[in-house]
């Protein structure tokens, strides 16, 4: 199992700030601009949540298989590829939370600093940025989460390859099939013990947040 931990930690480790850089980035977009096709657009990015992982499997597969320069890549069944089947399904998830948070941070108080001589950037580090701090943390928490916990997409993409795919949600899947169900169980409650670390997380920054408005 600890080859199988340390590859879903490297893959944390790797979607994590992406996770956050990205998903914070196109929440703020979905949440302040207006522009042609948004909606589209927010309906595509939200999409691999209510999408069966074979569905959304079987479409990649073909897209990287198949587009020509995506294929020196080499993304499926490595390590890389493990990372973006994890990825992609999580991603949704933190886009609707900085979206809903940085949604809720009032435009005026934004168009103040920018009165005061700060620009966009300055405005969303120091004003916007603060007030969605836990909208933010808890879509974070809850996207490891399910980074952590995806099987459907990784096996179709990455495969289950030990010591190289394989991450804990596959391990569980082979030792089931070796009918070794000890060391399923143990894999499980690990994972287990981090969504409820992750819903208590969540837990308490709506519990701050709505102390916070009262």
């Amino acid at each position: 199992m600890s080859k199988a931990l340390v590859i879903s930690l490297y893959v944390l480790a790797l979607d994590v700030p992406l996770l956050l850089v990205l998903g914070t980035i196109l929440g703020w977009v979905f949440s302040r601009k207006k522009f042609v096709g948004r909606e589209i657009l927010l309906i595509l990015v939200l999409l691999p949540v209510a999408l069966p992982p074979s569905v959304l499997g079987l479409y990649l597969l073909l897209f990287f298989g198949q587009v020509p320069f995506l294929q020196p890549l080499g993304l499926l069944f490595s390590f890389p590829g493990a990372a973006l089947a994890a990825l992609i399904p999580s991603l949704p998830i933190m886009v609707q939370a900085s979206r809903s948070g940085l949604a809720s941070v009032p435009e005026h108080l934004e168009e103040a600093a920018r009165t005061l001589g700060d620009g966009h950037w300055r405005v969303f580090w120091r004003v916007s940025l603060p007030l969605s701090r836990r909208s933010l943390v808890a879509g974070i928490a809850l996207a490891a989460a399910r980074a952590l916990g995806d099987f459907g997409l990784t096996l179709m993409i990455a495969g289950n390859i030990p010591g190289r795919t394989q991450t804990l949600p596959l391990y569980i899947y082979s030792q089931i099939e070796a009918l070794e169900f000890g060391k399923a169980n143990v894999a499980a409650v690990l994972l287990i013990a981090v969504g409820i670390a992750s819903l208590a997380l969540v837990k308490r920054m709506e519990k701050g947040r709505h102390e916070r408005l009262l």
